[in-house]
């Protein structure tokens, strides 16, 4: 019983973060990203810079690699009782979040940040990295908005199954 209640609350943690960090993502693809675009080009590298200095912070962060920490171990458990219903959503939603939103943050939007991180958001340079950054970190962070909004959805359904 205690393995089935760890496992429920596992599946609930994977299933919140990844509707959780879903909608932090789907927000900067939505509007926060378009509004940046709007204003000179000093000013939305200044916002962004700051922005990306302060999302490293410990409730983002245990959103963010705590649901990538939980994933692990329900793609673990999901092989180890693949006969199971539910394992397939187990294991599909955890790939999900680990490719499609952890490995293409750490691939291509981190990269993006750290190029960001070091212009002068003043400088010519930093007005010709931003109109590419705006494209690029957007593009990626579709991709990860959509990677984890179907794992929440697919830990949802794991949530309906109680045998595993």
């Amino acid at each position: 019983m205690l393995r089935i209640d760890l496992l429920f609350a596992l599946k609930l943690f994977a299933a919140l973060g990844s509707g959780l960090v879903a909608g932090v993502f789907f927000a900067f693809s939505t509007f926060v990203m378009l509004a940046l675009a709007r204003i000179p080009s000093a000013q939305g590298i200044a916002a962004m810079q700051s922005i990306n200095i302060t999302v490293i912070n410990l409730w983002f962060m245990t959103a963010f690699l705590g649901t990538g920490a939980v994933c692990i171990f329900l793609a673990i458990a999901a092989l180890f009782n693949w006969h199971q219903t539910g394992a397939a959503y187990l294991l599909v939603g955890s790939l999900l979040y680990l490719v499609g939103t952890f490995l293409v943050t750490i691939a291509f939007n981190v990269p993006l940040n750290d190029a960001l991180a070091i212009v002068q958001p003043d400088s010519p340079e930093g007005a010709n990295l931003w109109n590419k950054y705006l494209s690029d970190w957007t593009l990626w962070n579709h991709i990860r908005t959509i990677a984890a909004l179907a794992a929440a959805a697919l830990f949802t359904l794991a949530l309906c199954d109680r045998t595993m």
